[in-house]
C-alpha cells in the first residue's frame, strides 16, 4: 500500500511540475512558434503545412508519385540504380514544414517531439513493422555523439520501438569511422563518404542480425547513401532483408539536402 501511494505521488508530483512548467513557460509549435497546449505537438497552422506521404509512391525507395502507376512500380531512379536496402518509407516530405521541427528535434534540444515522431513513423512503416524485424537505428561515430550529446536516430528508434511493439537493438550496428557531414556533398561524394563505415559490435550482435529482417531508423534520407552502406553491411553479416525507416526524406524539386 505504501508503495502504491508513494508511486502515485510521485506521478502526480512529475504531473503537477509539468504542469506548472507549462504555465509559466507556455509550450511552442515547433514550426511556427504559436502557443500550444501540449510539448509535443503541433500548432493548427503547422499541420496544414506538414505534408505527410501517402500512397501512390514507389514500391522501393518511397519517394511520391504524382499519379497512380499500379501497384509495385518503382521510380527511374531506384530501376537505374537500385539501393542496398530492399524498400524505405517515410512519414513526411522533406521540405520548409518538417524541416523546423527536425532542426528543432536534432539541433534545438525538442528531444520531446520523438513521441509524435515516433507515431507519424509507426503509421508510415506498418507494412514492414508488421513482421516483427529487429530495429536498428543509424548510430553516430563516438566522436559525434559527445558532440550532440544524443543521437537523434536512436530516440527515433526508441519512440518507434514503443509504439509498435518491435524489437530494438539499439546499439549493435555501429559507426566504425568518423565521417564529414553529408550535407555538402554530392550523390557521389555521399556514398564514397560513408562506404566501408558501419559495422556491428560484437559476436552477439553478428548473431542477432544473421538471418533477420532488420529495419534501418534514421531521421532524414536523402540521397539514401548512408542506409544503403547500413544495409549492405548488414547484408553480408547475414541479414536477411534490410528496410529502412525515416522521418522525412527528400523530394525532386523540394527543400534541399541536410
Amino acid at each position: 500500500m505504501k508503495s502504491q501511494i508513494l508511486s502515485r505521488l510521485g506521478t502526480w508530483s512529475k504531473e503537477a511540475a509539468k504542469g506548472a512548467l507549462d504555465l509559466a513557460m507556455p509550450p511552442h509549435c515547433p514550426v511556427t512558434r504559436e502557443e500550444i497546449n501540449s510539448s509535443a505537438a503541433l500548432g493548427p497552422r503547422a499541420w496544414t503545412a506538414a505534408h505527410f506521404i501517402e500512397a501512390p509512391y514507389c514500391t522501393r525507395c518511397g519517394v511520391p508519385f504524382a499519379a497512380d502507376y499500379g501497384e509495385e512500380v518503382e521510380c527511374p531512379s531506384c530501376i537505374a540504380d537500385p539501393p542496398d536496402f530492399d524498400r524505405a518509407r517515410a512519414a513526411l516530405v522533406y521540405d520548409e514544414a518538417s524541416h523546423s521541427m527536425i532542426v528543432g528535434f536534432k539541433h534545438g534540444d525538442r528531444t520531446e517531439l520523438a513521441g509524435m515522431f515516433g507515431r507519424w513513423m509507426v503509421r508510415a512503416g506498418r507494412d514492414m513493422l508488421a513482421t516483427s524485424p529487429i530495429l536498428a537505428p543509424v548510430p553516430l561515430h563516438p566522436q559525434r555523439l559527445r558532440a550532440r550529446r544524443f543521437n537523434q536516430s536512436a530516440l527515433l528508434a526508441q519512440a518507434v520501438a514503443k509504439e509498435s511493439g518491435a524489437y530494438l537493438s539499439l546499439d549493435g550496428l555501429i559507426r566504425r569511422r568518423a565521417t564529414p557531414p553529408q550535407k555538402d556533398l554530392s550523390a557521389e561524394g555521399r556514398k564514397r563518404n560513408v562506404s566501408g563505415a558501419f559495422g556491428v559490435r560484437n559476436d552477439k550482435a553478428h548473431a542477432q542480425f544473421q538471418g533477420a529482417h532488420v529495419v534501418l531508423v534514421d531521421d532524414v534520407l536523402t540521397t539514401g547513401a548512408t542506409l544503403s552502406a547500413a544495409a549492405r553491411a548488414l547484408k553480408r553479416l547475414g541479414a536477411a532483408r534490410v528496410d529502412a525507416l525515416v522521418l522525412a526524406r527528400v523530394v525532386k524539386g523540394g527543400v534541399g539536402a541536410i
